[in-house]
C-alpha cells in the first residue's frame, strides 16, 4: 500500500510541476510572439507585382507567388516615399541640388527659332511679254546672280511685231513724232532699255530672240520654269532672295509675351558655330496668336555678309527681360524637371541624411537659361534630383510609388481587406503596367534614328542571353555611336528637346557603363538601367514598330527588372542559360 501512495504522490508532484513550468508559458508565448510581430510592424508584397502589401506573408492574390518581405516596411516611410541604397545612387549618378531664390532682374531667357529669308529683300523676276524660252541661263537652284546678268533670251512674237512697228515709225518721227514717241514707250513697258531701243533703230534689224536681264541681284531659291516653255506676260520665270540679310524667327509662348518689345538686345547661337555669337535686335512681335500652337513669332534681322546663316538653319536666342522685377523668382535646373503631358514631375530628397525620395508635381513658368520658374509646388530650401532623374522615376514605378507613370498608389493593397478578386486584379495589375506616359508627336526621321539606337540595344540583348561579354562590350559601343547621331534639331517642340536631352544623357552613362566592364555581372547590372531609359524614350517618343516589355522577378535577389524584346517569346538576358525562360510580358509599346 505504502508503494502505491508513493507511485501516486511521484505522479501527482510531476503533474504539478509539469503544469508550473509549461502551463502557463503555453497561454503567454503566443501573446509575446504576436507582441514580437507587431513590433516590427513587417509587410509583405510581391516581387512581380509590388503594389501588393499585407501585413502578414501568404501567396499573391495576382500570380500565387510567395510574398516576400517588404524592404520599405520597415523604414518607417511615408506611402509614396522609397528609399534607394548608395551603391545605386552611385551607379546612376544621382546628384541633387536644393532650390534656392534668384533675383529675375538679370536673368535671360532663351528661346529656339530658326533661320528664314529676309522677305523684304527677296524679289520676283517675271516675263514682261509672252513668249517661249529659246534659253535659260540659270541652271541650279543656289546660283547667284547680280543686277543686269544675262537670265534668259525668248522668243516672242509680239515684241518682233512691236520692233517692226519702231522701224516703222523711225523713218516717220520727223512727221509723226507723236507715233514714235509712243512706239518706243511700248517697248520701254516691256523693260527694253534705252540702248536696246537705240541699238534696234541703228541697225535696223529685228531681234529675233530678246534677252532678260536679272533686275535684283541675290540667290536663286526657286526655279518656276524651264527652257522651251512658254510664259505669258507678267508670268514669275525665277524667285531671288538677298541673303546678305536673313531673318531669325523665334516662338513666345503665351505667357512670355509680356517680357518681349521691339528694339530689345538679342544675342544669337548656333551650333553651327559653337563658339560664335551674334548680336542683333527685337524688329517686330507678331500681334496675332498662333491658335494651333500658342506662340506668336519674334523677329530678329541679322547681318549676313558673310553669309554664315543658312534659310532653315535652328538658333537660339538669348534676351534679358525687358521688365526690371524685384520680385525673387524659384528656380530649378531642367535636367531635374519631367514631363507627362500636361504635368510636370520633380522628385523631392524628403530626407537630408538619407537617400529616401518622393514625386512632387509643380507648376512651371518661363524658362529662363537653362532652368525654369516655379509657380507652385517648391519652397526655396527643399532638396531635389538634377541628375539621374529618369533612374529615380524608374526606381519609384518598379517600387509600385507614384511616379511620372503612375500618378498615385490606388492600386496598392493592405491586409485582406483591399484583396481584389483575381480578374479585377489583372485588371488593376495591366492598367498599372500600361503605356500612362503620354506620346510626343515627333518626326519619322527622329523616331527612325531612336530606333536605330534600340536595334543596337536588341543586339546588345541577345549577346547577354549567350553570355559571351565580349560581343556585349563592342555592341555597347556602337549603340552610343547611334545614339550619337540622333539629331536633337529634329525635335520642333521645347518640351521634347528637354526630353530627349535627359533621356540621351541617361542611356549614354548606362552604355558607357557597360562597355568600361568585362565582367558580364556587371554588364546585367548596367543593363537594367539602360532598359529603363530606353522604354521611357520608346514610351515617349515611339518607334513605328511592336515592343514587348518583358519583366522577371527573379533578377537581382527577387528585386526584379525589366527589358526590352522584338518578339514575344522570353529569352532572359539577365540570367542566360541558367534561367532562359524566367519571365513574361507585362507591356505591348505599339
Amino acid at each position: 500500500m505504502k508503494k502505491y501512495i508513493i507511485y501516486i504522490g511521484t505522479l501527482a508532484i510531476g503533474l504539478l510541476l509539469g503544469w508550473l513550468l509549461f502551463g502557463g508559458s503555453s497561454n503567454t508565448e503566443p501573446n509575446h510572439n504576436h507582441e514580437a510581430v507587431a513590433e516590427t510592424n513587417q509587410m509583405w508584397t510581391c516581387s512581380m507585382h509590388p503594389q501588393i502589401m499585407q501585413p502578414e506573408p501568404g501567396d499573391c492574390p495576382i500570380c500565387g507567388m510567395d510574398l516576400i518581405p517588404a524592404e520599405a516596411g520597415a523604414d518607417g516611410l511615408l506611402a509614396d516615399q522609397f528609399k534607394l541604397s548608395e551603391n545605386a545612387m552611385a551607379l546612376a549618378n544621382v546628384q541633387t541640388t536644393v532650390v534656392g531664390n534668384e533675383t529675375a532682374e538679370d536673368n535671360t531667357i532663351t528661346l529656339s527659332g530658326k533661320i528664314v529669308e529676309n522677305e523684304k529683300a527677296n524679289a520676283v523676276q517675271v516675263s514682261y511679254f509672252s513668249g517661249r524660252i529659246e534659253r535659260l541661263n540659270v541652271s541650279f537652284t543656289g546660283e547667284e546672280v547680280r543686277k543686269g546678268q544675262l537670265l534668259a533670251t525668248i522668243y516672242s512674237p509680239e515684241l518682233y511685231a512691236a520692233q517692226q512697228e519702231l522701224l516703222t515709225a523711225a523713218s516717220l518721227k520727223e512727221s509723226q513724232p507723236a507715233l514714235y514717241k509712243a512706239v518706243r514707250n511700248k517697248l520701254k513697258l516691256w523693260k527694253l532699255s534705252e540702248n536696246q531701243i537705240n541699238k534696234i533703230e541703228s541697225s535696223g534689224k529685228v531681234q529675233e530672240n530678246v534677252p532678260v536681264y536679272a533686275t535684283v541681284s541675290g540667290t536663286v531659291t526657286e526655279k518656276l520654269v524651264e527652257q522651251g516653255d512658254y510664259v505669258k506676260q507678267g508670268q514669275p520665270l525665277l524667285k531671288i532672295a538677298n541673303l546678305k540679310t536673313v531673318w531669325a524667327n523665334f516662338d513666345v509662348y503665351e505667357n512670355q509675351i509680356d517680357l518681349f518689345k521691339k528694339g530689345q538686345n538679342v544675342t544669337v547661337t548656333t551650333k553651327a558655330y559653337p563658339h560664335k555669337e551674334f548680336t542683333g535686335k527685337v524688329d517686330f512681335i507678331e500681334p496675332s496668336l498662333n491658335t494651333k500652337t500658342r506662340t506668336v513669332a519674334l523677329r530678329v534681322v541679322l547681318n549676313n555678309q558673310k553669309d554664315l546663316f543658312k534659310p532653315g538653319m535652328f538658333v537660339a536666342g538669348h534676351i534679358k527681360r525687358s521688365r526690371a522685377s524685384e520680385k525673387e523668382v524659384l528656380t530649378v535646373p531642367s535636367t531635374a524637371v519631367l514631363w507627362t503631358g500636361k504635368r510636370s514631375v520633380v522628385y523631392l530628397k524628403t530626407n537630408p541624411e538619407q537617400p529616401v525620395f518622393e514625386m512632387r508635381e509643380i507648376t512651371v513658368g518661363t524658362k529662363i537659361g537653362e532652368n525654369y520658374e516655379v509657380l507652385e509646388g517648391l519652397n526655396s530650401g527643399d532638396e531635389i534630383v538634377s541628375n539621374g532623374t529618369f533612374t529615380i522615376d524608374a526606381a519609384a514605378q518598379l517600387q509600385g510609388k507614384k511616379s511620372m507613370m503612375n500618378k498615385g498608389s490606388d492600386v496598392a493593397m493592405t491586409g485582406h481587406e483591399g484583396h481584389l478578386g483575381m480578374d479585377e486584379s489583372a485588371s488593376e495589375d495591366n492598367k498599372n503596367h500600361s503605356n500612362l506616359n503620354e506620346r510626343i508627336s515627333v518626326s519619322k526621321d527622329f523616331q527612325n534614328q531612336l530606333k536605330a539606337v534600340f536595334n543596337e540595344y536588341i543586339q546588345l540583348k541577345d549577346a547577354l542571353v549567350k553570355d559571351d561579354s565580349k560581343k556585349v562590350k563592342t555592341v555597347a559601343e556602337k549603340l552610343q555611336e547611334n545614339l550619337a547621331k540622333v539629331n536633337m534639331s529634329l525635335l520642333k517642340d521645347d518640351n521634347a528637346h528637354n526630353h530627349w536631352m535627359a533621356l540621351q544623357k541617361e542611356i549614354k552613362a548606362a552604355a558607357t557603363s557597360i562597355s568600361n566592364t568585362s565582367k558580364i555581372e556587371d554588364q546585367r547590372t548596367h543593363f537594367k538601367n539602360l532598359s529603363s531609359q530606353l522604354t521611357n524614350a520608346i514610351e515617349v517618343f515611339g518607334i513605328n514598330e511592336k515592343v514587348y516589355h518583358q519583366y522577371c522577378p527573379m533578377v537581382d535577389n527577387n528585386k526584379g527588372a525589366y527589358w526590352l524584346s522584338k518578339e514575344e517569346k522570353v529569352f532572359n538576358p539577365y540570367f542566360g542559360d541558367a534561367m532562359l525562360t524566367c519571365g513574361e510580358v507585362k507591356q505591348v509599346i505599339e
